[in-house]
């Protein structure tokens, strides 16, 4: 057991390893230095050949909690300046990327709450197991912002254009029953076994050609992945919702648990 972030990531090794999220007094809300530490848990991984898969999990005892999102005590630092809000950006895509294009495949753990940036976590996965009383969402139209050219790439790669459309619009949270029927997620277990068919499939895994599984993962994503010169003329506008009226309206609201008027 390998703790990151203060102990708030926790990489359990073996030929399924396991990297926890466990920041149970903030619903395992993702920080600064937990994004940060994404990209050297990987690069542990990677390092150790006998991680065969890899299993994405909320902390046990948070239980109906996988992420909650961003960490909102975190919103005036990240974003105080423009230049702020490009790090905070750039780190939390890194992460994203870093896990998605991970030599191993990666299966997150959903036992209940996936929203904004931990759905966002949840997405750079190969696949989504849930439990029952799972609920996804991606909430960037309550706090006044796009969606990044890259993290929208991630949900139409999973459902399509029309219903990324519907998420991204909307904001709403759905159900793992919903989850499951659009492609967002590809199984649905009860709680009580959620964990253990995760593991089991794992070891499926582990069992079969590492060669073929990475050399698969790879094309899959090189295949999938958004053209370059499109997300960097898309990253503009972008980039201009945290310095517009909207964000200050949806940010303020979300930090004094108030519902936002925009104009």
């Amino acid at each position: 057991m390998t703790p990151f972030a203060d102990g708030r990531l926790i990489l359990h090794s073996g030929r399924v390893a396991r990297i926890e999220v466990n920041a149970p007094d903030r619903r395992n809300a993702m920080s600064r230095a937990m994004w940060q530490a994404i990209p050297l848990i990987c690069d542990a991984i990677e390092a150790d050949l006998g991680v065969r898969a890899v299993l994405l999990t909320g902390a046990a005892e948070v239980g109906a909690t996988f992420s909650a999102g961003a960490d909102i005590t975190e919103f005036e630092a990240v974003y105080a300046t423009p230049e702020a809000t490009a790090v905070y950006n750039a780190m939390v895509r890194l992460a994203q990327a870093r896990l998605r294009n991970l030599d191993r495949p990666v299966i997150a753990v959903v036992a209940g709450a996936c929203v904004g940036g931990g759905c966002g976590l949840a997405l750079a996965a190969d696949l989504r197991f849930a439990a029952p009383e799972a609920r996804f969402g991606i909430t960037a139209a309550r706090l006044g912002l796009g969606y990044s050219p890259e993290d929208i790439a991630q949900l139409l790669e999973k459902v399509g254009p029309a219903r990324a459309k519907d998420l991204l619009f909307s904001a709403r949270l759905i159900s793992a029953e919903e989850a499951l029927s659009i492609g967002l997620i590809e199984r649905v277990f009860p709680a009580a076994t959620l964990m253990q068919e995760a593991t089991d499939y794992a070891n499926d895994l582990a069992g079969l050609s590492a060669y073929s599984i990475r050399a698969t993962k790879a094309a899959i994503n090189r295949l999938a992945a958004p053209d370059e010169a499109v997300c960097a003329e898309l990253n503009a506008t972008f980039v201009r919702g945290f310095e517009g009226p909207d964000f200050y309206e949806g940010r303020t609201a979300f930090l004094n648990r108030k519902k936002p008027v925009f104009l």
